[in-house]
């Protein structure tokens, strides 16, 4: 895999795109500065914006009158302008996203159509699409009378501007079929985003992406991986986060620069490692409770888990206090582990954690196709505060489904991985007419949801649990007759079911969680950010990281374990002394990796903690220190334990060393 290459592509699809809209947005009259009337030369059919050249009509109109109102809508959060930047940087993501997910489909035969959409399998300079636009019809939907005419058209002149206009018709109306497969990412674009996008084969993201990136680095048959998608998605940002971290340190995040600022993608090896000493250690110690199991090393041989870790022999008191409090895993049945990655990017974590738990559901007898869809069904959660992020994790997801279950895309219709919303741009009062057709205990229940929500794409996997049951608002809420609501309540709705799922998984107990949550200071937090931080994280307040730590070390079952990739400042700086006293009290270190400087390929030094909700004092753990010299900006095969670079120690004697 070039990465160098990878990033390059990104940085500049992201320059490209963003311009290419911002032009097309200008024809119609819309920039940062205003939002222009039709002009005066406008018909009942055409309307015009700019001059008698860039008209638009039909369906176009519609979808300008769209943009319009979406734009009005977010300003009302901060300005006019901040809501155009925002907006153009968002449907630029969206159409890299498609894009990029379109490259992985194609180059695998994902697609429905088994049909190449960016690139010719007999290295001809235009896209099979182009070629074989008669044997995807069906697949497509179909194509009306105007379609066929522009085809028509096509095929006949062969004129490059008629070929364009056939492939941007083609290109759109895939995007738009892939809604029935993967309906997160490919949301329908009979809207605004489809009118500022304006796809080329021949010059521009496309063409670059078919010619700097190989083809290898998608294809899972020959070596390539899920993995290039957060790659992508992780350069893709790189201009956005160094523009946010240069900002003058009195400069408060907002919830966009937030995610900009905070993503680190996760190495590989790094990944591999908390899986398997969390996830894959879980199910070992269910293995042996019930006795199928003599010890540990055996089935981590045998799963090619090469840096899983076994526990220290323990002293006779603690084992047989281990032993009593694991009795209770002998009832385990692997449909009811629940993990979850409170922020989970591109969804790296996910997928290897799916590749786990595929080993252990085949251990136990099932299919592969079973599996799959089980895995999404009841093993599998992820949060993120960003929407980009969480169409990657949910594509990502299910490509790895499809690699092990040729139905995914017509089987799978739902995952439990969300985007959590914030209600900050609506006021309350536009939730009342809604509020009014509920019961009064419904009623009560959303509004402090909403609430609790307004800075939820702020405050994210951090709100605070919420344990009681929300089924009867749920059918309240479904018993509505959307035929007869009006068009302002559809995105009320919308907002709400959004709501409602991530309360669901942030209420949840987890055997497992495992993330690289966000890095930010509390200099860098928003008024009501560092106030909620302050009420609710008193010990942690002083970064994201460690409150994420606090906050989801309470959300494991009894022996669940903890796994998180955090700065190392945790460990020692006077800021976290009550975390760290909370953290010894209540919880056992089964593993604490220490890596230095550059080691996870970012200029800070790093831990990877690793905690059970078990409170064993004298409990021995195992402790890693990895140098920059083990790793040398490689993914290392294994890590130096097979040279005993590691030590095992008593957990109570930290309560030796001061502060």
């Amino acid at each position: 895999m070039d990465k160098t290459a990878i990033k390059k592509f990104a940085v500049e699809a992201r320059r490209s795109l963003i311009e290419s809209i911002r032009l097309k947005a200008a024809t119609l009259g819309i920039t940062a500065d205003g939002i222009q009337a039709k002009l005066p030369i406008s018909t009942g059919d055409v309307e015009y914006y700019v001059d008698e050249q860039g008209g638009i009509s039909g369906h176009d109109i519609v979808k300008r009158q769209k943009l319009v109102a979406e734009l009005k809508q977010r300003a009302r959060k901060n300005d006019l302008a901040t809501a155009f930047n925002d907006l153009i940087e968002e449907v630029a993501y969206t159409w890299f996203n498609r894009i990029i997910a379109i490259r992985f489909m194609e180059v695998n035969d994902y697609l429905p159509s088994r049909v190449r959409v960016l690139s010719s399998t007999e290295n001809r300079n235009i896209p099979d699409i182009l070629v074989n636009v008669r044997d995807v019809e069906e697949a497509l939907g179909g194509f009306t009378a105007s379609e066929k005419a522009i085809i028509t058209r096509a095929e006949d002149t062969e004129l490059p501007k008629d070929r364009d206009a056939e492939y941007q018709m083609l290109f759109i109306k895939q995007a738009n079929a892939l809604n029935k497969n993967l309906p997160y990412l490919f949301e329908t674009t009979n809207d605004y985003a489809e009118l500022l996008f304006t796809p080329s084969y021949h010059d521009g993201v496309i063409q670059h992406l078919i010619t700097d990136i190989s083809e290898d680095d998608f294809n899972v048959a020959v070596g390539g991986q899920v993995e290039i998608i957060g790659w992508l998605y992780q350069y893709y940002n790189t201009e956005p986060k160094n523009t946010v971290i240069s900002m003058p340190k009195s400069h408060k995040f907002r919830d966009t620069e937030i995610a900009s600022a905070t993503q680190i993608f996760t190495p590989d090896w790094i990944v591999k490692y908390m899986v398997q000493n969390s996830l894959g250690k879980y199910w070992i110690k269910h293995l042996l409770a019930v006795g199928s199991l003599q010890n540990e090393s055996e089935i981590a041989r045998e799963f090619n888990w090469q840096y899983y870790m076994p526990d220290a022999k323990q002293p006779d008191n603690v084992q047989s206090k281990i032993e009593t409090m694991d009795s209770s895993l002998k009832e385990l049945e692997i449909k009811q582990l629940k993990m979850i990655d409170p922020s989970m990017g591109s969804g790296h974590i996910l997928i290897y954690a799916f590749d786990v738990l595929m080993q252990i559901y085949e251990s136990e007898g099932y299919s592969r196709r079973e599996a799959s869809e089980s895995i999404i069904k009841h093993n599998l959660n992820g949060l993120d505060i960003d929407t980009r992020a969480f169409q990657l994790s949910y594509f990502a997801v299910m490509m790895k489904a499809r690699q092990y279950n040729r139905r995914a895309l017509t089987k799978i219709t739902h995952m439990n991985v969300y985007d959590i919303p914030g209600t900050d741009d609506f006021k309350l009062e536009d939730f009342e007419i809604l509020l009014s057709q509920l019961s009064e205990n419904s009623s009560r229940l959303l509004r402090h949801f909403l609430q609790e929500f307004t800075f939820g794409n702020e405050l994210g996997s951090l709100i605070l649990e919420y344990s009681s049951s929300l089924t009867s608002l749920r059918e309240e809420l479904d018993a509505l007759n959307h035929n007869q609501l009006s068009f302002e309540l559809i995105p009320l709705l919308d907002k709400v079911a959004d709501i409602l799922n991530s309360v669901e998984l942030l209420g949840q107990k987890y055997q497992v969680v495992i993330t690289n949550p966000p890095y930010m200071g509390s200099s860098r937090m928003e008024s009501h950010l560092l106030k909620f931080a302050k009420k609710n994280y008193p010990n942690s307040k002083a970064d994201l990281f460690a409150m994420f730590i606090e906050r989801w070390n309470k959300a494991l079952v009894s022996g669940g374990y903890n796994a998180m990739v955090t700065m190392q400042s945790w460990m020692f700086l006077s800021s976290f002394e009550k975390m760290r006293v909370n953290l010894l009290g209540n919880y056992t270190i089964s593993n604490l990796m220490h890596m230095e400087n550059n080691v996870m390929g970012i200029a800070f030094g790093t831990a990877v903690t690793i905690v059970r909700d078990y409170q064993l004092p004298s409990f021995i753990g195992t402790y890693h220190q990895i140098k920059t010299a083990d790793v040398s900006g490689k993914i290392p095969q294994h890590l130096p334990i097979a040279d005993n670079r590691f030590n095992r120690t008593n957990q109570a004697n930290f309560a030796k060393i001061p502060g």
